[in-house]
């Protein structure tokens, strides 16, 4: 399906057509159903996320730009973002605390509480080397978990922006690192 008619589609959508509605899911639910299988592991769970999904988008269809990126990645991280949700969601709290417990269990020795602060210290100097906005993405993104949509919006910045940023920052990081 050309990016076009998808975004013509998503355009219906906006206005609450439900043809178009129904006519997006055919086209796209594969594609959507992939990324959700994926993520979760499981077909069922994948069915249910899938659902949400195209709720959201019927709930969303009038936020699309197509003057940021075409159509179907705008759908892909919906779906994507969706799915890590469900999953972390489904995460059974008694693995979080035992997973707690056993920390709280092992206290490490001198030698490596001095590797872990070296190392802490390392990676906070290479964050410094990043530009002040970059770095409180990077923060955002892999300490706090936010999603890229969510780190685009609270920068101001389109998705796909975010993406190169995040990953330009990660690459910087990498070899600051390996010096």
């Amino acid at each position: 399906m050309a990016s076009d008619e998808t975004e013509a589609l998503i355009g219906r959508v906006a206005m609450r057509d439900q043809k178009a509605f129904a006519t997006l899911y055919k086209r796209t639910n594969p594609k959507l159903f992939g990324v959700c299988l994926r993520i979760t592991g499981n077909r069922t769970d994948a069915e249910e996320v899938l659902q949400e999904v195209y709720v959201k988008i019927w709930q969303r269809a009038e936020q699309f730009a197509p003057s940021e990126g075409p159509a179907m990645p705008w759908l892909a991280a919906i779906a994507r973002n969706r799915s890590i949700d469900f999953v972390r969601a489904r995460k059974p709290v008694a693995d979080e605390i035992d997973t707690a417990y056993d920390l709280a269990d092992t206290e490490p020795d001198p030698e490596e509480q001095a590797i872990v602060k070296g190392e802490g210290r390392r990676i906070d100097r290479c964050m410094e080397e990043l530009e002040a906005d970059r770095a409180r993405a990077v923060r955002s993104a892999y300490v706090e978990g936010l999603s890229y949509q969510e780190l685009a919006d609270q920068h101001s910045v389109p998705l796909n922006t975010m993406r190169t940023w995040l990953r330009r920052s990660l690459i910087r990081l990498r070899e600051c690192m390996d010096r």
